[in-house]
């Protein structure tokens, strides 16, 4: 099965399930966590990339001191949103709890 882009609606449907995520103009699927210091947020940015390797799918992750910023979209279908990239969210979202993030 080919991956298609999403349309406005099907991300806005997904995004009521994903509190905390947002489409960029750019279409990116992003969202911004916060922690209590470096080390959770790091400890969090190497789960996202073992689950991003067990998907083969790969976002781009931004660490800063106590913040992880997570941006994704689908380039084999030009840059736009697809259900992968809702599923990488939904991964990190179940994941996001076990590192504190807020």
């Amino acid at each position: 099965m080919a991956v298609e882009p999403l349309s406005r609606d099907d991300i806005e449907a997904r995004l009521a399930d994903l509190p905390g995520w947002s489409v960029t103009d750019d279409e990116r699927l992003t969202r911004t966590y916060s922690f209590g210091g470096h080390p959770a947020a790091a400890g969090m940015v190497a789960h996202i990339a073992q689950i991003q390797e067990e998907l083969n799918h790969h976002s781009d992750i931004a660490l800063g001191y106590n913040k992880v910023t997570v941006s994704v979209n689908t380039h084999s279908v030009g840059g736009k949103v697809t259900e992968m990239d809702f599923a990488l969210a939904r991964r990190i979202e179940a994941i996001a709890s076990a590192h504190d993030a807020q």
